[in-house]
């Protein structure tokens, strides 16, 4: 299991005191946020879990050692670009939006494999798995059972990638995204405390 602490909009004094408690994996939703925090905290693996915008993608993908939230064809094109000049690819998940949440990012299920595809021409990215944010209220629970079973589907048809990673829970329901075979959990208030501005 993969704990992501979720840094957004704690300072950097609170990433480094993550990296002395043995914390490794942080993320962050804002690229310029997240920049700003990589020039003061150097030794961590950075994990980019929030909706993207293309023209902020090359830039991430030079940052980031993971993007959660690959959803659309362009910004494959767009990470790919950014990543072509890195020493090691980039580690991405598609993330999906299985309630069809419009305020959230995600791409339907059924255009998964699209993505996927797209990332075959560009050796620089490397996906592993998916990513979900599920709906505020209700039992997420079928939403990742949903998640792991396309997981494993897509897994068959794109046998080159390492589609091995499950990344879908956040504070309030890691446990339940364990139970359903999650491999990453995104946390942020249990470890830092509540937000400290936004």
């Amino acid at each position: 299991m993969r704990v992501v602490a979720v840094a957004k909009f704690h300072p950097a004094s609170a990433v480094a005191a993550a990296l002395a408690a043995g914390l490794q994996d942080i993320g962050e939703n804002r690229v310029q946020e997240a920049r700003a925090k990589m020039r003061e905290v150097p030794g961590a693996t950075w994990h980019m879990i929030g909706r993207l915008q293309s023209n902020k993608a090359a830039l991430a993908a030079r940052l980031f050692d993971w993007v959660h939230s690959l959803d659309r064809i362009e910004l494959v094109s767009a990470l790919g670009g950014g990543a072509a000049r890195r020493r090691d690819p980039l580690q991405v998940l598609v993330q999906v939006n299985l309630a069809g949440e419009a305020q959230k990012g995600g791409c339907d299920p059924g255009e998964t494999r699209a993505v996927l595809e797209a990332c075959r021409e560009y050796p620089a990215l490397k996906p592993r798995g998916l990513m979900i944010v599920p709906p505020a209220s209700g039992d997420p629970r079928q939403q990742f059972a949903a998640l792991r079973e396309l997981l494993g589907t897509l897994r068959d048809e794109f046998p080159e990638f390492a589609l091995d990673l499950l990344s879908m829970a956040m504070d309030g329901d890691f446990e339940a995204a364990i139970a359903e075979g999650a491999t990453m959990v995104r946390i942020g208030t249990a470890l830092f405390g509540p937000r400290q501005g936004g």
